[in-house]
């Protein structure tokens, strides 16, 4: 028996011994049929490397010895558990089952039949259905003596058992522990005869499923059942109900524990009140913010085990030594943890599906993620032998040569070297991977940070070093530094920073030192200095952003740069810490986006969230518009993105959020009112025209949204919901839905300020005007100046279709015949009001925008000309921003383009300027002999054509 199969002499003896006992145990008949089934040379080298590499295997089969016949036949034998009828027959039966799936994945296994992800799957499998049906029956049991457990409203409660750990990620092993915590969701009574409370009943029910599973008997045991995970370990409540769980993980939850509940999952129990539980513990695991002081807890857990490793000569070990299986998962785990809250993608708990997203999302380097794969695919075979060889808990190799040559031989491996081989080149691969994510302090380089400013921040506080902290400073370019000097002790001696807990204080004396030398390779370390320390404040007590600067040397030298070029930026950074994760990746920060970026990128940021949650929709949506108005002044400040592409940047995402948020207020109105009748999910028959710099794609940082709305329905019609409203209403409160989206301060802030004045007159006119009043108003009573905002209009978010219309009503009510007199001195008339109202220029100051031969003044030419013009030129009105506009007139030959060229140079200049006095929080007022050459270009022009 066994001719084809190779293996060495001593394993070929051993083989036949083992055969040869089995076929004592089995009939004759029996016997003929599985050796004409190992025929097939497959099958054979499966059943040989199962009866060598594993003792459990073959002490199944002589007990049962149809089970080889069984496995040989089938591809799968399935899950499946008889009705029961005790107690008794409970365990048994959950017994003869789990000794039917343990051989039946060992041999898949050894015979290649399952990879390791399906075979970790059964026993998942297994657990969880051995779980849920043991605990029915006791469950069951248990109100047949005490009644249904109920809450205090009466609501019948059921207990969840949450699977930790592999089950949790159904990444069972061989024989391993399965990791549970129980919970229930209310306190309150049975209602039978016997009361007792919930806590009592619940708590036998976990005593009595444990006994179930973990009980040995003559038939073995169904699984370890291991409780030390819930809270307060083993002496904590065997159960507890959910208000108890959240308390404890919210006020007393170490970073361990947040490790663990990673992979948590309910594996029995009522799915609503699971679902609740979930929720409820979600907040803990995965933080709003980008977290990276879980590398810290990892780090200090990695320390333990390695110390273990020492300690007990583990370095054998597969699952706990250097490049194992545990720095595997901490390496994928690492990513959650810090991420996870902000990536709902990321808690995905099967490390096989984790690795190639973390790629995806560039968080590893390419290639990275299928090197682990496959470096824990083999990791984890291996683990699987060693676990089968006796059904014991073990990842330790062996070191009896027999032994080493058994375990190749089990796993399709010529001989011991060659499988020693490819576990040494996996463990590096492992080992250089988890130094690059999380490598403990001692194997880090240490940080680049003179001594010298470590001792002033440690001594700052301490008057008899003062003068020697002020030369310190002085020669570093901190003036005054006394100054300097007052600002540092400010903080150090804060009552926040004496409250701190020692963790956050540690973290704040490792960032001070590198922030004091970073900001003196500024060209004003004190106006740094200045900048930053607000931010340092407003994240002390959020001392896991100290850790997110401290272990990534380029976010503090990225945000050095940004704060010294921007006081804006600054005051961002320090009211949305948050936003410090934006630059962690120099490449991302800088590289400027289109429209169509922008706008999928906050398609994916959506997808991640629950449709039906508006609030964490409209947080998603402001820390969108956050983090991209911050890489967008980043590109300016940097020089990556020119004038023009900052307000096109700054415009694109306004749109962007405008058409979002429309489909979140109109999703609402439609759930709530039915659909208006004449609409469509196709076509709302609503749309957003942006007016002002909106609508001449000329967006600044901190631009209000001038936005009026329009509809094309019949208004009196209804909505076909059961609750249903007029058509004009419906569109009203649209507006007002979206409205609210998008001024509403939540904890993030507004999204935009709206002004909706610009709709037909005003704000005493209706809030949504139909299309055809929009017209009728625009033609029988709107103002010059009402015309030359028309101008600068545009559709920016609603129906297609009425969009179009607006756009062809638009090109009609500009081309209409005016009496150019007329129109020039309603225009010259407006422009001296505005003057006299606004214009803060003086005979030291020009106001950019107001002073004569300013921003304004170029704006009111070119609405001159389009509205005088248009008639005989339609193509001048085809664009909505000033510099097409002049190019246009150019093209139609109503303006010399040395004329047009002269203007436009002259807005560039006066636009850049405004750019970057508002990133300095600056009015935009300049010295009054600034930019002498283009206000006079602009007032020669204003005179030939409106004087």
């Amino acid at each position: 028996m066994f001719d084809s199969v190779q293996c060495p002499a001593p394993i070929r003896t051993q083989l036949q011994s083992l055969w040869n006992d089995w076929c004592e145990q089995a009939e004759v008949a029996l016997v003929v049929e599985v050796e004409s089934l190992l025929a097939d040379s497959l099958l054979a080298h499966g059943v040989a490397r199962s009866l060598i590499g594993s003792e459990f295997f073959y002490q199944q089969c002589c007990r049962r010895p149809e089970l080889l016949r069984d496995l040989l036949h089938n591809q799968d034998l399935g899950l499946s558990l008889p009705d029961i009828k005790s107690n008794e027959d409970l365990d048994l039966q959950l017994r003869l089952l789990r000794n039917r799936v343990t051989a039946e994945v060992i041999f898949r296994d050894f015979a290649e039949q399952w990879d390791i992800p399906q075979v970790c799957l059964r026993l998942s499998e297994l657990a969880e259905l051995s779980i849920r049906t043991a605990m029915q029956w006791h469950h069951t049991k248990l109100v047949e003596r005490y009644g249904e457990p109920r809450s205090r409203e009466g609501v019948i409660q059921s207990m969840v058992v949450l699977g930790m750990g592999k089950l949790g990620a159904r990444e069972l092993n061989l024989s391993s522990d399965i990791d549970l915590i129980f919970a229930y969701p209310e306190p309150g009574y049975t209602d039978g005869e016997k009361c007792v409370e919930n806590q009592q009943f619940f708590q036998k029910l976990g005593q009595r499923l444990i006994k179930s599973l973990d009980t040995i008997n003559s038939d073995g045991f169904v699984f370890r059942v291991d409780m030390r995970l819930r809270p307060y370990g083993d002496s904590g409540p065997l159960v507890s109900h959910f208000a108890a769980l959240e308390d404890y993980y919210q006020t007393q939850g170490r970073e361990w524990e947040r490790y663990a509940m990673v992979k948590a999952r309910p594996v029995a129990g009522s799915k609503v009140f699971a679902e609740e539980l979930m929720e409820l513990l979600r907040p803990f695991t995965y933080r709003r913010y980008i977290d990276f002081s879980a590398i810290d807890a990892l780090r200090e857990m990695k320390v333990l085990i390695q110390r273990q490793v020492r300690a007990r000569g583990l370095t054998d070990n597969i699952k706990l030594g250097r490049g194992g299986i545990r720095e595997l998962e901490f390496i994928a785990q690492a990513f959650q943890l810090i991420r996870g809250g902000r990536e709902p993608a990321l808690r995905e708990r099967s490390l096989l599906k984790l690795l190639p997203l973390l790629e995806s999302d560039g968080h590893v380097e390419p290639g990275v993620a299928t090197e682990l794969t496959n470096s824990y695919l083999l990791l984890r075979r291996v683990e699987h032998a060693l676990q089968a060889y006796r059904d014991q808990q073990t990842q330790a190799l062996p070191a009896e040569e027999g032994e080493r040559e058994k375990l190749a031989f089990a796993l399709g491996r010529s001989n011991w070297m060659q499988l020693e081989g490819e576990l040494t080149a996996v463990r590096s691969l492992v080992e250089r991977e988890f130094d690059t994510v999380i490598a403990p302090p001692e194997e880090m380089a240490a940080p680049s940070v003179a001594e010298e400013w470590q001792g002033l921040w440690a001594s700052c506080g301490d008057k008899t070093a003062d003068e020697e902290n002020l030369q310190t400073l002085e020669s570093a370019g901190f003036l005054p530094p006394q100054q300097s000097l007052e600002h540092l002790k400010e903080l150090g001696q804060s009552a926040m920073v004496a409250a701190l807990p020692a963790s956050s204080r540690a973290r704040l004396d490792q960032f001070m030192p590198t922030l004091l030398a970073a900001a003196g390779l500024q060209e004003d370390p004190l106006l740094v200095l200045t900048r930053v320390l607000p931010l340092v404040r407003s994240i002390l007590r959020r001392s896991a952003y100290l850790v997110l600067i401290n272990e990534n040397p380029p976010v503090l030298n990225q945000l050095v740069r940004l704060c010294s070029a921007s006081p804006w930026i600054a005051e961002q950074l320090a009211r949305h810490p948050i936003l410090l994760d934006e630059l962690l990746d120099s490449r991302r920060l800088l590289a400027p986006s289109n429209a169509a970026d922008i706008a999928n990128e906050l398609r994916l940021e959506l997808l991640r969230i629950d449709p039906e949650d508006l609030e964490l929709q409209m947080e998603a949506l402001r820390y969108f518009k956050q983090s991209q108005s911050l890489r967008i002044a980043a590109q300016e400040v940097s020089g990556a993105l020119p004038l023009m592409k900052v307000s096109d940047s700054l415009t694109w995402l306004a749109e962007v959020i405008l058409q979002q948020s429309l489909q979140l207020a109109w999703a609402q109105m439609v759930d709530k009112y039915g659909m208006p009748a004449g609409a469509s999910m196709e076509d709302m028959r609503f749309a957003i025209i942006a007016y002002g710099k909106l609508g001449g794609l000329e967006l600044a940082h901190g631009s209000d949204l001038d936005i009026v709305f329009v509809h094309d329905a019949d208004g009196m019609q209804v909505t076909d919901g059961k609750t249903s409203i007029d058509n004009l209403s419906f569109f009203t409160r649209l507006a007002q839905r979206l409205i609210h989206i998008l001024q509403t301060r939540t904890l993030s802030g507004p999204l935009y300020e709206v002004d909706t004045r610009l709709r037909p007159s005003g704000n005493s006119g209706l809030l949504v005007t139909s299309l055809a009043a929009f017209e009728k108003y625009q033609r029988e009573s709107a103002w010059t100046w009402e015309h030359q905002a028309l101008v600068r209009a545009r559709p920016v978010a609603g129906s297609p279709r009425l969009c179009d219309s607006f756009q062809q009503l638009r090109t009609k009510l500009l081309c209409q015949s005016r009496k150019s007199d007329k129109l020039r001195d309603e225009v010259v008339e407006m422009r001296n009001k505005m003057r006299a109202h606004l214009d803060k220029s003086n005979d030291k100051k020009f106001d950019l925008k107001h002073g004569e031969g300013g921003i304004v003044d170029i704006e009111f030419m070119v609405q001159y000309a389009a509205l005088a013009w248009a008639k005989t030129s339609p193509s001048i009105v085809w664009y909505t921003d000033n510099i097409r506009m002049l190019e246009s007139l150019i093209d139609a030959g109503l303006m010399p383009a040395q004329q047009a060229g002269h203007l436009i140079d002259a807005y560039k200049a006066y636009r850049s300027e405004g750019h970057r006095l508002a990133l300095q929080q600056l009015p935009g007022i300049v010295s009054d002999d600034h930019f002498t050459a283009e206000r006079k270009t602009v007032q020669t022009n204003w005179q030939q054509l409106l004087g």
